[in-house]
């Protein structure tokens, strides 16, 4: 009577149960196949950056030597690259500058990748790009291709960078000013004059106290330390998304608004009076300030937010406020407006000229 159920039929066997319901089989989580990096255009630009680098390098080397500033009496902006490129030999010269800037870019462009790889976040290699004046280059980036799940990784992904070129670039900088020449006016005849940020100043008190800052001749690893503090500097301004938007919006979205805000008006007064080219910076943060959305939790806490002070005090020893001399749109908007004119004037006389054919 036990094996009775209510209806008075015995209790059907468990393995007749079992025919009449699928039996349920675990599988493993879907193994996510991310599609292979490829190699072959990172290295192509490297190494073409590697060549440039080296060429503006040797201009470098060759004014250190002869006691003259960068780019002293040329006005041809491709002149630094140029004359290294026809003579190949002069690229050996290039060599302190090329390899410092090199490494710092590389150090900045690897703080971003290994964060991203703690985090699981799919990413490029590092892209360099050369440039033909100047430099040698206007940097590197990397393409992040997965969304940002939190903005704890946010956070580590904006100031992993940053923290990553400032600690090479800081020694750089250091032992560049402490074995540079102090020359009483050296740059008088520089096509371009460099400022200098005040982690710079601190060293030229420190090495070559009561000099007059304007006499001192920067060593070429140093002008690769420079052009390294300024890159961390514009990386680091606080707004859009650059990492210093990315660090602000992982903290709090609405601060990351008005701050991107305050920022780009700042830039403005900047431009005209300090640096022309801060007015393009404005209105690339403007066209960024739209951040994308990214999850609270886990959020920022504890030792990060000492970190945010320490991107704070970095911004600040990095920036340079007017980074070329005669470069303010003040007194670069003249200038571009009468070779305008000309150009306008010259193109008007040689449409006149042009036959009339009926």
């Amino acid at each position: 009577m036990d094996h009775l159920t209510g209806n008075g039929h015995t209790r059907a066997p468990v393995e007749i149960l079992d025919l009449g319901y699928p039996q349920i089989i675990e599988l493993p989580p879907p193994r996510v196949v991310r599609p292979r990096k490829a190699w072959w255009p990172a290295l192509v630009l490297f190494l073409v950056t590697l060549v440039t680098t080296l060429a503006v390098g040797s201009e470098f080397a060759l004014s250190y030597a002869h006691n003259v500033a960068p780019f002293s009496g040329d006005d041809n902006p491709f002149a630094a690259i140029l004359a290294p490129l026809a003579h190949p030999h002069l690229l050996v010269l290039g060599i302190p500058f090329s390899f410092a800037l090199l490494g710092f870019l590389m150090a900045h462009e690897m703080g971003h990748y290994i964060a991203c790889q703690i985090y699981g976040i799919d990413v490029s290699y590092p892209y360099f790009i050369p440039s033909p004046f100047l430099f040698g280059t206007f940097g590197a980036f990397l393409r992040i291709r997965s969304p940002i799940a939190t903005r704890r990784a946010l956070f580590d992904v904006g100031i992993a960078g940053p923290i990553a070129g400032f600690v090479v670039a800081v020694p750089l900088m250091a032992y560049a000013i402490s074995i540079s020449k102090i020359i009483p006016g050296v740059q008088q005849n520089a096509e371009i004059i460099f400022g200098q940020p005040l982690l710079m100043k601190i060293f030229t008190g420190m090495f070559h106290p009561g000099a007059d800052p304007t006499s001192l001749l920067l060593h070429p690893i140093g002008q690769a330390a420079w052009v390294g503090l300024f890159a961390t500097a514009l990386n680091l301004l606080p707004g859009g998304q650059l990492d210093g938007g990315h660090i602000i919006f992982s903290i709090s979205p609405r601060w990351h608004r008005w701050i991107s805000l305050l920022t780009v008006f700042a830039l403005v007064p900047f431009g005209k009076y300090l640096w022309m080219g801060w007015l393009l910076w404005s209105v690339m943060l403007t066209l960024t300030l739209r951040h994308p959305r990214v999850p609270k939790y886990p959020g920022v806490t504890g030792g990060r937010r000492v970190l945010v002070v320490c991107a704070a005090l970095m911004l600040v020893l990095s920036f340079t406020p007017a980074p070329f001399s005669h470069s303010s749109g003040k007194e670069a908007w003249p200038e571009i407006r009468n070779e305008a004119r000309g150009t306008l004037h010259d193109l008007r006389d040689r449409v006149r000229r042009l036959p009339h054919h009926k």
